[in-house]
């Protein structure tokens, strides 16, 4: 996962325009995408999606001659779709248009003028207090015109046309964390579940520019979306060492967010469940009212939440290999769970059944488990087409993949079907 988030770090990405195609085309040598492009000027809900950007170079030089920003050096140095611009200012005509983060003086921060037509760059801090009076040579080499918004996706079909869908996004241009740290997590859980033999659900894989992206995918997919998917997840912030927050879905008391809570709870790491918010990230798309989709996001530090976000600090020394492989197995453990949570029916249900006559009461997992008994005889009782696999589990106090194991015994036995 590190060599593609490697990789991917440097381009200069952006909503629309080649840095989007190339970071799709990395990820297609991967695993097979299917790549759309948007025209500029579809309207898609409330929003049109805009003239595609691209740029070549950009940078500011002082009235000595040294450049104090280069695109060359890094991309966040340009604020993100800044029209071209070529000219000599005085410094109190260069200032409105530059950006810094004064409490974090040694950072390049982010910044983003998608909508409105105007340019600027971001400096350290440290070195915006430096600059002194004088004329400064101003150039940004870019291109606002026509083109396309591109997005891609990838589906693996499953027993059934309900879908789940795991969806990030790539606009954001050299920043690990927030972004890419999804968009490979994501890239390596397609792999897992490629190879998963006999997956229920189908999954939808979508990789879009942040907001307009989710947009513009939900509008050519609105159909489909309300009538087959079931729910899902955004991946972002997927590398920190932060420990594991998991955003609800919008309905808040959603299987989705059960079976979430439930092996977070009994993984031995550290986490927090938080309510949904807005903004947020493309689940406020998925979870508008119209499509009312629950998805949910679960993530290491949230977005806006550490002083690395949207600066440079948010850098290939912040994701750790180690914790991006940490989160792909705990969603590995979520669609897992995801895959388990049937409603079973007891098909022998008056009275308990002889557990000795099933080949039950002695089962080797009654050795390494003290709780078998009643995790047995409370599966048996509470299979009554009412109560999903993750309830009872958390009924019991349980991991939903222990109890999980026990059902398809059961199953196996043909004592239980699920319904």
């Amino acid at each position: 996962m590190y060599s593609l988030l490697k990789e991917l770090f440097p381009i200069c990405r952006s909503i629309t325009g080649d840095g989007v195609r190339e970071s799709l085309r990395i990820i297609n040598k991967r695993i097979p995408l299917r790549i759309t492009e948007v025209p500029s000027g579809t309207r898609c809900f409330d929003w049109i999606v805009p003239d595609e950007w691209d740029i070549s170079s950009a940078s500011i030089t002082d009235p000595r001659g040294r450049k104090i920003a280069d695109f060359a050096d890094s991309n966040l140095h340009v604020v993100n779709y800044s029209e071209p611009f070529s000219g000599t200012l005085e410094l109190h005509e260069l200032m409105p248009h530059l950006h810094s983060i004064p409490s974090q003086p040694d950072v390049i921060p982010y910044r983003t003028t998608y909508y409105t037509r105007q340019w600027g760059f971001c400096l350290r801090h440290r070195d915006l207090l430096k600059l002194k009076k004088g004329r400064y040579k101003v150039e940004i080499r870019s291109s606002l015109k026509p083109g396309s918004l591109t997005f891609a996706d990838a589906v693996i079909p499953g027993r059934t046309k309900k879908e789940i869908i795991i969806s990030s996004y790539l606009c954001h241009p050299s920043l690990a964390n927030d972004s890419i740290s999804g968009v490979a997590v994501a890239t390596h859980l397609y792999k897992h579940m490629k190879a998963r033999k006999d997956n229920h659900y189908s999954y939808r894989f979508i990789f879009v520019p942040e907001t307009i992206g989710s947009i513009a995918y939900l509008k050519m997919h609105k159909a489909h979306f309300l009538k087959n998917v079931y729910g899902g997840f955004v991946l972002t912030c997927l590398g920190d060492s932060g420990p594991f927050n998991y955003k609800k879905t919008r309905q808040g008391d959603h299987a989705l967010d059960r079976i979430c809570e439930n092996v977070l709870k009994h993984s031995g790491h550290p986490y927090r469940i938080r309510e949904f918010w807005l903004p947020g990230s493309d689940e406020r798309q998925y979870s508008s009212p119209g499509f009312n989709i629950p998805v949910g996001s679960l993530m290491r530090s949230v977005y806006a939440e550490f002083k690395e976000y949207h600066t440079s600090a948010d850098n290939l020394n912040f994701v750790k290999e180690s914790h991006l492989e940490g989160t792909l197995e705990m969603y590995k453990s979520v669609l897992e769970a995801v895959e388990s949570d049937f409603h079973y029916v007891n098909l022998n249900p008056f009275c308990e059944l002889h557990l000795t006559k099933h080949g039950l009461y002695d089962n080797p997992l009654k050795k390494d488990d003290p709780m078998y008994i009643r995790k047995i005889l409370t599966l048996l009782n509470f299979s009554d087409g009412q109560h999903s696999l993750c309830e009872i589990a958390d009924r019991l106090d349980a991991p939903i993949l222990e109890l999980a194991e026990l059902a398809r015994i059961l199953e196996q036995k043909k004592l239980v079907r699920k319904t």
